[in-house]
């Protein structure tokens, strides 16, 4: 496996349910829930595996502990698709794209949840 692509790296497990669950012209709220259904089945591979995060040192103040827990964005999820050659390159592209309209109009994090950091103003003008 390249350097730095640890975090990429996903259980066959996964793959196969993402496989089996997934189907074209899913709707957005569908495709949040399914990446919701992966997020817990990762969990539970790495709990019951006793894989625990990588101790990371602070590049700025030293510090040294765990690190974030692995995580499946709606992005992983759709680029995904392509790696394993469930959708084809065109197809992805264009969930890509759709995705990152969709997650603007309704302002939602890289996970679909509503995001908590935005504040809407009236004329719909996004700031952080």
């Amino acid at each position: 496996m390249p350097a730095g692509e640890r975090s990429q790296t996903w259980f066959p497990a996964l793959v196969a349910e993402l496989r089996e669950s997934w189907r074209a012209g899913l709707a957005w709220q569908a495709m949040i829930d399914l990446r919701g259904e992966l997020q817990r089945s990762l969990d539970g591979i790495l709990s019951s595996r006793g894989i625990k995060p990588a101790t990371v040192r602070c590049s700025y103040c030293g510090h040294v502990g765990p690190g974030a827990p692995p995580s499946i964005s709606v992005r992983a999820m759709l680029l995904a698709l392509r790696r394993f050659g469930i959708e084809s390159e065109d197809t992805v592209r264009q969930l890509e794209k759709s995705w990152a309209r969709h997650r603007a109009l309704h302002h939602l994090d890289v996970y679909g949840q509503p995001d908590e950091g935005a504040v809407v103003h009236r004329h719909g003008e996004e700031q952080a």
